[in-house]
């Protein structure tokens, strides 16, 4: 028998398996733009991991793995000038996606979807 609380045409599910979860990186990133031999601004970026349901804990437990993975890809988006100028560009920051979800998906092919650019910032000197 149908539940005369249920909509019929609500299409949310109880399955987790149904549902993507985010897991927050558990601190920011802190990357220094230098010219010459002087940090001139440092941008702090926070991202979380867009993962299948029920794999939250893999993932924080490969932690470690995805910052090193993040920290080469964003000193290499810094040194290339990524993070200079109008850094918060939609085409800019989709190329940096686009770099952090194919390292994160290459370190967990099964379970990373996606990685979202939670927060950002460029403070200058």
């Amino acid at each position: 028998m149908a539940d005369p609380d249920v909509d019929p045409g609500d299409e949310t599910s109880d399955d987790p398996s149904e549902t993507d979860e985010y897991a927050k990186m558990s601190n920011p990133f802190i990357i220094p733009l230098i010219e010459g031999a002087r940090i001139e601004s440092i941008v702090v970026i926070s991202l979380a991991i867009e993962a299948k349901a029920g794999s939250i804990a893999t993932v924080y437990d490969m932690e470690p793995k995805l910052r090193d993975a993040f920290l080469s890809v964003m000193f290499d988006h810094a040194n290339t000038g990524g993070f200079r100028g109008a850094f918060t560009d939609g085409q800019n920051l989709e190329r940096l996606r686009r770099q952090l979800r194919d390292v994160a998906v290459k370190l967990m092919p099964d379970t990373v979807k996606n990685v979202l650019i939670t927060d950002i910032g460029r403070r200058d000197s």
